[in-house]
């Protein structure tokens, strides 16, 4: 984007990690951001505090300030600021929302219906699928799907919303030029060109445990409600939830196996009074947004079960299931029960878990 003095000075704002609340008071006071840094001491702190006068007349590193304007001059890379008509309604609303967004994507899906879609970064197979299902229908049902970037479930959620035209938006908790996890490097290249990454981090700020709980509260924030498909009762997707609460949005949550601690998180979700959601039109009527589209119905894929096959996925049952206890269900010789899972593992139906276990896959 053209670096003009307006961004330049949002820019160094940012990158002097003056609090929103501080920039809100000066902008009030005296205008504009190029003003800011235009002020006495003695101004700033008359309006604010020492220590925001220190933050903004101390100058910021030159390589630090000069990668940042080199990475705002490239094609597509955008800086979003609180005087931009587009800047995200829904951040407004709740308080506390970045003076800055490092932007790239879509702009015009920020401020689209949307709902964020979290859960376990290890999820199970069927925990991604349902992530990926939900993400899909809704997004073809015109909801924009909000996520992390992470393994497991915010993965696969962004991958399902990439299919419909609703899209995507990852929030980050890194700078808006790093890729994290690194596997995810193919996946956040999809989503710059079909979708949205924001991040409130300058470029170069690396993947800092710190920032991830921020992180979070955007993800929520910007959703009309948030969904957790899958999480252990340690889960950050649980921190999520409880910010959505907090916010005013939206928490649903997926139910699951009593036996799976994967499914405990969403289990204490909903007995604390998140909605219980089957389907993704579970999730449309509880929003009841003006303008959607049904959910279509959930295709199913891959080959079909043969004959000989379909008494070991009856037996196999909704719950993971080992190898001894199916033998007992179906009285099979461990020799044929064991080929044939590789079988509907290879056909999809099934998938192996740690600890010799096999689940279904719907």
């Amino acid at each position: 984007m053209p670096l003009d003095a307006r961004i330049d000075a949002w820019a160094r704002l940012a990158l002097a990690q003056v609090a929103p609340a501080a920039v809100a008071v000066l902008l009030r006071e005296f205008g504009s951001p190029e003003r800011i840094f235009q002020l006495s001491r003695a101004q700033i702190v008359a309006a604010t505090s020492v220590e925001t006068a220190a933050r903004i007349q101390t100058p910021v590193e030159g390589a630090v300030l000069d990668g940042t304007r080199r990475w705002l001059e490239e094609d597509g890379n955008e800086l979003i600021a609180w005087d931009d008509a587009d800047y995200p309604r829904a951040l407004l609303e709740v308080g506390e929302a970045p003076a800055v967004l490092f932007f790239v994507g879509r702009r015009e899906l920020l401020n689209q219906p949307s709902l964020a879609i979290v859960g376990s970064r290890n999820a199970t197979p069927q925990g991604m699928e349902n992530a990926r299902a939900f993400a899909s229908a809704l997004s073809h049902a015109g909801l924009t799907i909000v996520s992390g970037l992470a393994l497991g479930i915010d993965g696969a959620a962004h991958r399902g919303a990439l299919e419909g035209p609703g899209s995507t938006i990852a929030c980050i908790g890194t700078g808006p030029d790093r890729v994290y996890p690194a596997s995810h490097r193919d996946l956040a290249h999809a989503i710059a060109a079909a979708g949205a990454i924001v991040s409130e981090f300058p470029p170069g700020t690396p993947p800092l445990r710190h920032n991830f709980p921020r992180r979070n509260r955007l993800i929520s924030a910007l959703a009309r409600g948030v969904l957790v498909v899958e999480a252990t009762l340690a889960s950050g997707s649980l921190i999520t939830a409880r910010l959505a609460g907090e916010q005013g949005r939206e928490v649903f949550a997926i139910p699951g196996s009593i036996h799976s601690p994967f499914s405990k998180g969403c289990h204490r979700l909903i007995r604390d009074g998140a909605k219980l959601v089957e389907t993704a039109q579970d999730v449309l009527d509880e929003l009841a947004v003006q303008g959607l589209r049904p959910a279509p119905a959930v295709a199913t894929s891959g080959t079909p079960i043969v004959e000989s096959h379909r008494a070991i996925v009856t037996a196999l049952g909704g719950d993971p299931c080992d190898l001894d206890t199916l033998i007992g269900r179906t009285q099979l010789s461990a020799e044929a029960l064991a080929a044939a899972l590789v079988e509907l593992e290879i056909e999809g139906h099934i998938a192996a878990l740690p600890g010799g276990r096999w689940q279904r896959v719907a």
